[in-house]
């Protein structure tokens, strides 16, 4: 699967130019087999599933240019946040957490195994809200 290098939109496989803003397929990135620095970009995008690689991939120059890598990254960060919060507001109820928590705590670590393979696949895996705002990030 390609990736527009203009807007970040998939571009199908032999369209002559992106869908979303027009440009060329001179300017698609494949994820998965392109590299920056020194890791390729769909090695890069699942490390930042691990919170702290995602905050360094932001920072450090290569791969803070390219879309791939900042939208996994940023996505990352949002579902930690979220995971977070819903993990509190669950853990203050009192019957419901003895239930709710390690339910939650289960599908949070199931939902992220897949973010991880999705990415290390070279796929962008958007999720419902999260996904929308960690796009918008990683265009700016």
């Amino acid at each position: 699967m390609a990736f527009c290098t203009g807007c970040g939109n998939e571009v199908p496989a032999g369209a002559a130019a992106c869908p979303g803003c027009g440009k060329s397929t001179a300017g698609v990135a494949v994820p998965s087999s392109a590299s920056t620095g020194g890791l390729t970009d769909n090695v890069a995008a699942a490390l930042a599933y691990l919170f702290i690689p995602a905050i360094i991939f932001l920072v450090i120059e290569p791969y803070n240019k390219n879309r791939f890598v900042r939208f996994h990254s940023f996505q990352s960060l949002f579902y930690t946040v979220a995971c977070i919060v819903v993990h509190f507001v669950l853990a203050l109820i009192p019957l419901i957490n003895l239930i709710a928590v390690p339910l939650f705590a289960l599908g949070t670590f199931v939902l992220w195994i897949v973010l991880v393979l999705k990415a290390f696949q070279g796929q962008k895996f958007k999720l419902p809200v999260i996904g929308d705002i960690a796009e918008q990030q990683a265009g700016a």
